[in-house]
C-alpha cells in the first residue's frame, strides 16, 4: 500500500519580522533569555541581600525604633496613666481615684519585682524619682491602707507636688521624642514645654562637637602624613615600593588592641618617648610630658591606626597618573613645584576625597582607642553610647545618640556629593 508523504513544514509568515528556526519572533526569544538571566542573577544575589538585611538594615531599623519607643509606663501602670490623661487638670494634686489606682498597680508590680522599671524610666526625666517610686511601693505593699492620698503624701511630700504627676504624665506616651531631646541637652518640663537641661547635665552637644573636632583633626593629620607616603609608593622603583608597602600594611597584621596598648607603653609618663626626651635633655625628669589618658593620646593613637586607610586610596589613584603629564608641564615652562601643584595634585583629588571621607567616618564612630587611651578629655560620643548600652541601660538615649551620629554621617556624605561628587571617589 502506498504511503502518503508528510506535508512540508509551514513557511514562516512573510511579515518582515526576524524569527528563529522554530518560527518564534527573535525579539520574544531574546526577552525570554534576558528574563531567565535576570532571575539567575537575583537568585545569586539573594543570599547577600539577606545577609545585609539581617546584619545591617535590621539593626539600624531597631536602633531607630528604640530611639522613640517608650513602653514602660504604658505596660506597668496603664490605668494610672489613662486616669491622669482623662481626669487630671495638670495644676493640682490628683484626686483619690488616681492615688488608689496607682497604689493598686504599684503593689502588683512590687510583688512581681517590676516596679524598679517605672522608677528607672522616671529617673531619666528627673533625678531622685527612682528612689521615690521604690520607697513608696515598698511601704504601701507592706503596710499601706486607704485613704491613699494621705498615705502617699505621708510617705513623701513630693506626691503633693503637681510637678511629680506632670513628669509621670509626660513620660507616659508609648512613643516619645524625649530621648532625642536628651541627646541634644534638652528635655520636656512637667508642663510639656521643651527646655534646656540644667547646665551641669549639658554634655552631649559638647561631646558631638569634640567628636567632630577630633575626627577632623585626625583626618587632616592622616592626609598630611599619608600623601607623601602614597607619592613615594607610586614613584619609587618597584623593589623599594614593595618594601614601603609592607610597612604601610604592617598595622593591618597586628591586633587593634595590641596597637592601642603599645601606644600606652610609648606615651605614658614613664614610657619610652618620655625617657628618650629626658635622655637627650629636651625635658627634665620632673617635667615629663603627659601624653596619655588625654585628648593628645587619642589623636596620636587614632592617627597611627587610621593612616593606612588614607594612604591606600591615594596611592591607588597616583598609580594611574602618567609621568608624561609632569614632563609635559615642565616642557611648557612650569617649575617643578608649579607642575606638581597645578597638574599632579588635582588628579589625586578622587583618592584624597575617598581617603578623607573614609578616615573621617571611621573616626566619628571610634570606640576602643578613646576608651583605652583617651582618659576624661579624650572620650568621644561613641564611648557615651556604649556607657548607656552597657551600664546605665538607657537604651533609648543610646539609640537616639546613635541615630544622630548616623544622620551626621549621612549629611556629610550628602555634602561631599554636592561639593565634589561621589562618582569621582576612587578606592582603587
Amino acid at each position: 500500500m502506498a504511503t502518503t508523504p508528510a506535508a512540508p513544514p509551514a513557511a514562516p509568515p512573510d511579515d518582515g519580522v526576524l524569527r528563529t528556526n522554530d518560527g518564534v519572533p527573535l525579539k520574544t526569544t531574546l526577552a525570554r533569555v534576558n528574563r531567565r538571566q535576570k532571575l539567575v542573577a537575583v537568585a545569586l544575589v539573594l543570599p547577600l541581600l539577606g545577609f545585609i538585611l539581617v546584619t545591617f538594615l535590621a539593626p539600624i531599623g531597631m536602633m531607630l525604633f528604640r530611639a522613640v519607643d517608650n513602653p514602660v509606663l504604658q505596660e506597668q501602670i496603664p490605668r494610672t496613666v489613662a486616669l491622669l490623661d482623662a481626669e487630671w487638670d495638670g495644676a493640682s494634686v490628683p484626686d483619690e481615684a488616681v492615688f488608689a489606682t496607682l497604689a493598686e498597680e504599684m503593689i502588683q508590680q512590687y510583688e512581681v519585682r517590676e516596679i524598679a522599671k517605672v522608677g528607672t524610666r522616671l529617673n531619666y526625666e528627673q533625678g531622685g524619682l527612682r528612689s521615690l517610686i521604690t520607697k513608696t511601693a515598698r511601704t504601701i505593699a507592706r503596710r499601706g491602707e486607704p485613704p491613699w492620698r494621705e498615705t502617699f503624701i505621708a510617705i513623701d511630700e513630693r506626691w503633693a507636688d503637681p510637678q511629680t504627676w506632670g513628669i509621670i504624665q509626660q513620660a507616659a506616651p508609648r512613643y516619645t521624642l524625649s530621648f532625642f531631646l536628651a541627646a541634644l541637652d534638652l528635655r520636656y518640663d512637667w508642663q510639656g514645654d521643651i527646655v534646656e537641661q540644667p547646665e551641669r547635665e549639658q554634655i552631649y552637644v559638647f561631646m558631638f562637637g569634640r567628636t567632630l573636632w577630633i575626627s577632623g583633626l585626625v583626618t587632616g593629620l592622616c592626609l598630611l602624613l599619608g600623601f607623601p607616603v602614597a607619592y613615594l609608593l607610586a614613584t619609587l622603583p618597584m623593589r623599594q615600593s614593595n618594601i614601603l608597602m609592607i610597612l604601610v600594611l604592617l598595622p593591618f597584621w597586628t591586633s587593634l588592641l595590641v596597637r592601642t596598648t603599645s601606644w600606652i607603653v610609648l606615651l605614658q609618663t614613664e614610657g619610652v618617648i618620655n625617657d628618650v626626651l629626658v635622655w637627650v635633655g629636651l625635658v627634665s625628669d620632673e617635667g615629663r610630658i603627659q601624653m596619655i589618658y588625654n585628648q593628645l593620646g587619642t589623636i596620636i593613637a587614632m592617627t597611627h591606626i587610621l593612616l593606612p586607610f588614607m594612604v591606600l586610596p591615594i596611592y591607588s589613584v597616583m598609580r594611574t597618573i602618567s609621568p608624561s603629564h609632569m614632563r609635559a608641564a615642565r616642557s611648557l615652562g612650569a617649575t617643578p613645584a608649579r607642575a606638581f601643584r597645578e597638574v599632579y595634585v588635582p588628579q589625586t583629588m578622587p583618592g584624597v576625597g575617598a581617603g578623607s571621607i573614609l578616615v573621617f567616618i571611621l573616626s566619628v564612630g571610634y570606640y576602643i582607642t578613646p576608651a583605652l587611651v583617651g582618659g576624661r578629655t579624650g572620650q568621644l560620643i561613641s564611648n557615651f553610647i556604649a556607657y548607656h548600652m552597657q551600664k546605665s541601660l538607657n537604651w533609648g538615649l543610646a539609640a537616639a545618640l546613635g541615630t544622630l551620629l548616623l544622620v551626621g554621617v549621612l549629611l556629610l556624605y550628602w555634602l561631599y556629593n554636592r561639593l565634589i561628587g561621589v562618582e569621582k571617589m576612587k578606592f582603587g
